[in-house]
């Protein structure tokens, strides 16, 4: 072998590797959705409403951080942004286990529960790499009858948040 291709490839056999530990991951690494209450892409996927592309990857609802949609601003999810498709609703009481099924986990910084437009809960993780569940107790306060809770996971190291909305009626 002459000695420009040996350089050549030994160069590349240095090179390639150290890119791929250096170059940012990919946001797509991370995914999830809160499985119990039945999130809205949760009612998908078990068939209790019909849907679209959503049925088949409820954990991929993910947008840019600081959204207020239930489809995380992804237009081929709008329909979780439909409050009359007909979700069903699940009787919760006052203080409620909400839980994520991560199916690619990715360090966090926050956890967000939303009732009308307000924050009822955060959870802060401090960057830590959660497991393949996560589950927190939100107390909905004075808060009673139907209500729509949007949740938002916030990725620490990407732009990017995981969101679900859930449809419960608080006794």
């Amino acid at each position: 072998m002459h000695g420009k291709k040996r350089l050549a490839i030994t160069l590349g056999a240095v090179v390639a590797p150290l890119l791929a530990v250096c170059l940012p991951a990919n946001s797509a690494s991370a995914h999830g959705y809160i499985n119990s209450p039945p999130s809205r892409q949760a009612q998908c996927a078990q068939g209790t409403v019909s849907c679209g592309a959503i049925k088949y990857e409820p954990q991929s609802v993910e947008g840019p951080k600081g959204l207020r949609s239930c489809s995380g601003g992804n237009a081929g999810f709008a329909e979780l942004d439909n409050d009359s498709k007909g979700w069903k609703y699940t009787q919760v009481s006052r203080t409620t286990s909400f839980n994520w099924r991560l199916t690619a986990r990715h360090a966090t910084s926050t956890w967000e529960y939303y009732v009308g437009g307000s924050k009822i809960a955060q959870f802060n993780d401090g960057g830590a790499r959660p497991g393949e569940t996560v589950t927190h107790q939100v107390n909905f306060g004075g808060l009673s009858g139907k209500q729509k809770v949007l949740a938002i996971w916030n990725i620490a190291d990407t732009p990017n948040a995981f969101y679900a909305c859930v449809d419960v009626d608080i006794r």
